[in-house]
């Protein structure tokens, strides 16, 4: 269903996170009369007739059959810390080994970000940091853009390690031309990640927006080399905003390419000294735990109850990836299942949201 709310013209990820936030489900959602919608923080009258119009003439069959490898927030394989940001992408179309979105829940996963135009000393200590924690283990998230990110992806693999580039353009598409070995040597054994269609060529907006998803995808953020105006800065600011670590590397003055790393450490960010006590730093940020435990139900359950809690995990799980998971039960019959399973004791509910966890044993 994320899918077909995103042909809904003037619905944005925020919307389409508020909507499976207050139904339940963007199943449920899709039903809902215009005036239901008008609940939902954000959607006002005219876009909820332009919903309620545009609904009807979706082929949802055709829809879910769109080209292209893509997984939804209803997909286990969907980052839960990737959710966690305001404006999660709907749609993340992929190349590569989907697996390595699992290693960054089982560790931390490290964005390096910094100028197109890095000097020597930028080069050099991305190339030293980078090789640095991919041998701790750390995955390495960049946006494949020249510079930093080429130095950061290129240093990864050469160390052996799992790295991820976010495109500005479909997986499709190269961009720019001149990184096409890189391209396809990540698409072999790292993960191309975006959330524009197949085929998308590479336009300004989409950059920024492209940014939010590595901070989102990153447990912490480098910045090795930035000037005053940087995309960046923006990503360390999203990173931020988000609660994430930020680290910057200092530089000198006279170095106008480092300026930026001066402003991220001047704001009260984490300064890179050390290879070893950065690592010792990331190394003590927690993590989810990437193994969905898969409980062993009470003796006489109720076969819905059953099933349910089966669909359970430790960690949190919205309804409507519950929903997507437990096919066989109506959403109905599904809610009705948690609210027994919650009085039992048996799972919690995340206050204020409609997403579910078991209860520690």
């Amino acid at each position: 269903m994320w899918l077909a709310w995103s042909q809904i013209p003037g619905l944005g990820p925020i919307l389409q996170k508020r909507l499976a936030q207050h139904f339940g489900s963007l199943a449920t959602a899709w039903s809902a009369e215009p005036d239901e919608l008008l609940a939902v923080d954000g959607i006002g009258l005219k876009l909820a007739w332009t919903i309620a119009e545009h609904r009807p003439q979706l082929n949802l069959d055709a829809i879910e059959q769109a080209p292209g490898l893509f997984i939804t927030p209803a997909d286990d394989a969907y980052p839960e810390l990737l959710y966690e940001i305001p404006d999660p992408p709907p749609i993340l179309y992929y190349q590569g080994n989907l697996e390595l979105l699992s290693v960054c829940q089982q560790r931390p996963a490290i964005g390096i970000v910094g100028t197109r135009s890095p000097s020597e000393y930028g080069k050099r200590w991305t190339r030293r940091l980078t090789k640095t924690l991919c041998r701790a283990g750390f995955p390495i998230i960049s946006g494949l853009a020249d510079g930093i990110d080429r130095i950061a992806h290129e240093s990864c693999l050469e160390a052996n390690g799992a790295t991820i580039a976010v495109l500005g353009t479909g997986v499709d598409v190269i961009y720019p031309y001149r990184n096409r070995d890189l391209y396809g040597e990540i698409g072999q054994l790292g993960l191309l990640l975006s959330e524009h269609p197949p085929g998308t060529q590479p336009e300004k907006v989409h950059f920024p927006r492209r940014n939010r998803i590595i901070a989102g995808l990153s447990r912490a953020t480098l910045v090795t080399e930035a000037p005053r105006k940087s995309g960046a800065l923006i990503t360390a600011k999203l990173a931020n905003e988000y609660g994430r670590d930020v680290f910057a590397l200092p530089g000198t003055l006279d170095n106008v390419r480092c300026y930026g790393c001066l402003v991220i450490l001047s704001q009260g960010e984490q300064m890179i000294l050390r290879e070893d006590t950065l690592v010792e730093a990331l190394g003590a940020i927690p993590v989810e735990s990437a193994v969905r435990s898969t409980p062993q139900p009470p003796l006489n359950l109720p076969p819905a109850l059953s099933v349910v809690l089966q669909a359970m995990t430790a960690e949190t799980r919205s309804l409507d990836a519950i929903v997507q998971q437990v096919d066989d039960l109506s959403t109905g019959d599904i809610l009705s299942a948690l609210t027994q399973l919650e009085l039992m004791g048996l799972i919690s509910s995340v206050p204020g949201t409609q997403q579910y966890q078991l209860c520690p044993e």
